[in-house]
């Protein structure tokens, strides 16, 4: 059967999963549940999801995208907010902790031959104290390992919708 819009246009598939690495490696999907526990426990519900859909947007995937834009949706984020991540510096709508947040995740996402600048960190950690921005780069590396196992298996929003 093939699944239609509002208007009766057919909805392309999803691609193929590759593969199941949580059926495959219960032992390493668990542990992945407990790095994103450990790095999210603390950290302020808004500023994780912010840097949760901002890496997956980088990233190209589908199945953490979806997921996430749902889950600060699901918290009473704004869709105004949620849809302006993808062009946050050109928006009203971020404070100044959940801008460096974002401009953080983007130098952990995109590590340069020189990796994280000294002026995004900095600003970062003008706004964050040292835990908190711990935080912060924990997140952003654990959504980052995420993002690589969801678009190298083409995990889709389609698997977990159906």
């Amino acid at each position: 059967m093939t699944t239609r819009t509002n208007t009766g246009e057919a909805l392309v598939p999803a691609p193929t999963q590759r593969i199941a690495l949580a059926k495959l490696m219960p032992a390493f999907h668990k542990a992945m549940i407990e790095l994103d526990r450990a790095a999210s426990d603390g950290l302020d519900p808004d500023v994780r999801e912010l840097i949760k859909i901002r890496a997956s947007q980088l990233n190209g995937c589908a199945y953490c995208l979806d997921m996430h834009t749902r889950d600060a949706r699901s918290r009473g984020m704004s869709e105004q907010k949620v849809i302006g991540v993808a062009v946050w510096r050109e928006t009203p709508f971020f404070t100044a902790r959940e801008r460096a947040a974002l401009a953080l995740t983007e130098a952990i996402t995109h590590l340069g031959e020189h990796g994280v600048p000294d002026e995004v960190f900095d600003e970062a950690a003008k706004v964050f104290d040292e835990q908190e921005l711990s935080r912060v780069m924990g997140m952003a590396i654990a959504i980052n390992a995420w993002n690589r196992i969801g678009v190298a298996s083409r995990m889709s929003p389609a698997h977990r919708h159906g």
